[in-house]
């Protein structure tokens, strides 16, 4: 049965590797200029691969602030998922944080973070299952207390 130190490893370990996926050209397509939601955001310097808007995998709506956030959530959850205590606490945060972040995902004023990164499209489920997933064992999973060890 997966625990809550898993469920912080697990949840950690795949932000991390979309942050890190980010930043390769090769996972990252260009919008083509009809899509509406490709408008440049403020955070957009010019290079359109370093700072502007692509989709990873072709799916997920990504910039270089969103791979730094899921790079910075995926290492989170992987130091979090070191104890019972941390690992719990991390999927409350991330549960409570990404169901939001689903939730203005749906919203038209709050689809990019008002300006600074995109959250809308794929990312809605993606940012709702997650979160569903990580509220599971954060709030609903009660995990035995680590044995400590004596001195």
């Amino acid at each position: 049965m997966m625990s809550e130190r898993f469920c912080a490893l697990f949840l950690g370990a795949v932000f991390t590797a979309l942050g890190i996926a980010g930043f390769f050209p090769d996972v990252v397509s260009l919008p083509s200029p009809e899509v509406a939601d490709a408008a440049p955001l403020p955070l957009d310097m010019g290079d359109t691969y370093l700072q502007g808007f692509g989709y990873l995998f072709g799916l997920f709506p990504v910039n270089l602030m969103h791979n730094l956030v899921h790079l910075s959530v995926g290492i989170f959850g992987i130091a979090a998922s070191t104890t019972v205590m941390g690992a719990r606490l991390f999927n409350r945060f991330f549960a409570i944080s990404y169901l939001l972040i689903a939730v203005m995902g749906l919203v038209p004023l709050a689809r990019n973070t008002f300006g600074y990164m995109p959250i809308f499209g794929n990312n809605v489920w993606l940012n709702g299952l997650t979160a569903l997933i990580a509220g599971y064992f954060g709030f609903f999973v009660s995990g035995k207390p680590e044995a400590t060890a004596s001195i």
